[in-house]
This record gives structure tokens, C-alpha cells and sequence, in this order.
């Protein structure tokens, strides 16, 4: 399972233009990809978002995410809720697990469960847990 996600910096929305959190933007290609970065463990859902770019704890970050089916991309707001470090033992990926914070979220969420059924507890590796 050598999936990874491909993360790209776009434009700022308008409610982050000011320079208030960050841009990422996150396409997952089929589900063995989605598995890997779901985190079902964070109350309303979130994603691991593989970046170099180093966050705190908090942050706020605005994510637009492209599932293998999607037209384009949903937009979501979200907190930093994880932090996995460059140079982490085990040869984990660096990047953040990103909370999900709006309504987009929420059916985001939804969705990404029944994408996962019968995956989402599975032994396969994740990017987190």
C-alpha cells in the first residue's frame, strides 16, 4: 500500500485571504488512500494531511479535498488536532490530522464512512493510528 495523497497549495478563500491559516489541499485516489488518512477517532471527523510544513497545535487550516469521484474538490475548515513530525521513527509520513469544523464537514464525514464500510476497522496501516 504505497498510496500516498497528493497535497497542493491553491489560493487563498477570501475568509483566509488576510493570512489567518493555511491553504492544503488533499486528493485521494481510491480507498485504500481514504483508509490511510480517515481519522474516525476525532469527534466530526478529519483527515491526515501529509505537508513538510510545520503547524501548532490549534491551527486553523482550510483544506480542499478531492475524492477519486468528485467533480471538484469540497472545501473544509478545520483544526489541527495531530501532529506527526519530519524524521518520526518508524518512517511515518510528516504531515497534520486536520478536524473537520463546518456543516462541509459533517457531510464530508458521512460520506467518508460509507466510502469506508467495512474498512474503517480494519489492521491496515494508517497514516495515524
Amino acid at each position: 500500500m504505497n498510496e500516498k495523497p497528493e497535497v497542493k497549495k491553491r489560493a487563498a478563500p477570501p475568509a483566509l485571504a488576510g493570512g489567518g491559516g493555511a491553504i492544503l489541499h488533499l486528493t485521494i485516489t481510491d480507498k485504500a488512500a481514504l483508509h490511510t488518512v480517515y481519522m474516525p477517532f476525532v469527534r466530526g471527523g478529519g483527515f491526515f494531511v501529509p505537508t513538510p510544513r510545520p503547524f501548532q497545535m490549534g491551527d486553523e487550516v482550510f483544506v480542499l479535498v478531492s475524492l477519486w469521484d468528485d467533480a471538484q474538490p469540497t472545501p473544509v475548515l478545520g483544526n489541527v488536532v495531530w501532529i506527526t513530525p519530519m524524521g518520526v521513527q518508524g518512517k511515518r509520513a510528516a504531515g497534520i490530522g486536520v478536524r473537520f469544523k463546518q456543516q462541509e464537514g459533517e457531510a464530508l464525514r458521512a460520506r467518508v464512512e460509507t466510502l469506508l464500510a467495512g474498512l474503517a476497522k480494519s489492521d491496515r496501516i494508517t497514516h495515524t493510528m
